[in-house]
C-alpha cells in the first residue's frame, strides 16, 4: 500500500514552516541595525569619484588642453578627462559604457607558462613539437623557380615562413603570444569561426564582393597550406608580442624575414558589418565588402584570435 502524501496541514510540514523564522531575539537584533552613514563610507573607501555638477570646463589631464571635447574621455575611477590621442596606449574609438584610465588601471601582468602550459594553450601534443623544424631543402622546394627570372618578376610569390630552429628560443616566441592574448581574455584560433547570432558560414561567398575577388594561385595555395601544417606541430613564425607603453601589444622579429613572406591568415569571429558598425573592437579586418552594404562581413578578433591580429592593428600609433 502507498504511503500518503503529508497534507499542508501535517505536523512535519508544519515544522519546516516554523523552523524557517528567526527567533524574536534575533529578528530584533536585524531590526536594530544601523547602516553606515555615506560619510562613514567614503571614509573608508578607497577611491572614491564625486560626479561634477558641469564637465564643461573639463580638461585633458596629460595635455591640459580643453580643445576637441569630442575626443575626451572620463575615467571611471578619477573623473579626470584624457583626449583619446593623449592617453597611452591610444584608444582609437569612443568605448562603450565605462572606461578606466592606465592610471587607475591595474598594470598587466606577463603570464608565466612552462612548456606543457604554452602547448596545451595552442593544442599541440608533445609529440607533434619537435626539435626538428622544416628544413631548408623543404622551403625551397614551395619557392623554386620554373621560368626565367625576367618573368617571375612580373607576378611574385608568397614564401613560407622559417621557424626558429633553437627550441627553448621558439618557445619563449610561443609564449609571448599565449600572454597577450590571455591579458586580452582572447582564446588562440587560427580559422575563422562562425557562431549563432553572426553571421553564418553561407553568407561568406566570394561572389558576393563587389568588383571581384583575387584568386590565389596554385603554388601560393599550398604555400599557405604549409604554414599551417607548421604551426598545428608548432612551429610558429619568428616573432615575439611584446608591449609597447604608446602601441600596445605589437610585433618584433625575432629573426630576419624575407619579403613577401607568409606569416597568418587574420582569424576570428565573421559578423556582418551592419551589426559592428558601432562596435569598439579595434581589431576588425574587412571580409567581405559587397555590393549591398547588409551582405559586408568583418572579422572580429575580440574573443578568438592568432597572432595576426597583433601585425596590422589600428591601434597602432607613432606620435
Amino acid at each position: 500500500m502507498a504511503s500518503e502524501t503529508p497534507s499542508p496541514s501535517s505536523p512535519k510540514l508544519v515544522y519546516l514552516i516554523r523552523g524557517t523564522h528567526a527567533p524574536h531575539d534575533i529578528q530584533k537584533k536585524l531590526h536594530q541595525k544601523k547602516h553606515n552613514s555615506a560619510d562613514q563610507i567614503i571614509a573608508r573607501a578607497r577611491c572614491v569619484v564625486v560626479e561634477k555638477e558641469d564637465y564643461s570646463n573639463t580638461t585633458c589631464e596629460h595635455c591640459g588642453s580643453g580643445d576637441n571635447p569630442e575626443e575626451l574621455m572620463l575615467c571611471e575611477k578619477c573623473d579626470n578627462g584624457f583626449h583619446m590621442k593623449c592617453v597611452r596606449p591610444i584608444v582609437v574609438r569612443i568605448p562603450i559604457g565605462s572606461w578606466i584610465c592606465p592610471n587607475c588601471s591595474c598594470t598587466k601582468k606577463e603570464t608565466k607558462f612552462t612548456k606543457k602550459k604554452i602547448l596545451d594553450f595552442f593544442g599541440i601534443g608533445m609529440v607533434d613539437f619537435r626539435m626538428n623544424v622544416s628544413s631548408p631543402h623543404e622551403a625551397k622546394r614551395h619557392r623554386r623557380r620554373s621560368k626565367p627570372l625576367v618573368l617571375q618578376k612580373k607576378r611574385r610569390r608568397l614564401l613560407p615562413f622559417v621557424p626558429t630552429t633553437d627550441l627553448s628560443r621558439r618557445l619563449t616566441q610561443m609564449a609571448s603570444l599565449a600572454s597577450a592574448l590571455t591579458s586580452l581574455n582572447i582564446e588562440f584560433c587560427n580559422h575563422l569561426t562562425y557562431f549563432s547570432g553572426m553571421a553564418p558560414r553561407s553568407a561568406n561567398q566570394s561572389s558576393l564582393e563587389n568588383g571581384g575577388m583575387q584568386t590565389l594561385t596554385k603554388e601560393d595555395g599550398e604555400i599557405i597550406e604549409h604554414c599551417t601544417t607548421m604551426i598545428k606541430r608548432g612551429e610558429f613564425p619568428p616573432l615575439m608580442v611584446v608591449y609597447d607603453s604608446c602601441q600596445g601589444y605589437t610585433l618584433e622579429a625575432d629573426d630576419p624575414i624575407k619579403d613577401m613572406t607568409f606569416i597568418a591568415e587574420y582569424t576570428g569571429d565573421v559578423d556582418y558589418l551592419k551589426k559592428r558598425e558601432f562596435d569598439d573592437c579595434d581589431s576588425m579586418m574587412t571580409l567581405l565588402l559587397a555590393e549591398e552594404c547588409a551582405s559586408s562581413l568583418v572579422i572580429c578578433a575580440d574573443k578568438r584570435a592568432n597572432i595576426a591580429r597583433f601585425i596590422s592593428g589600428i591601434n597602432n600609433h607613432t606620435p
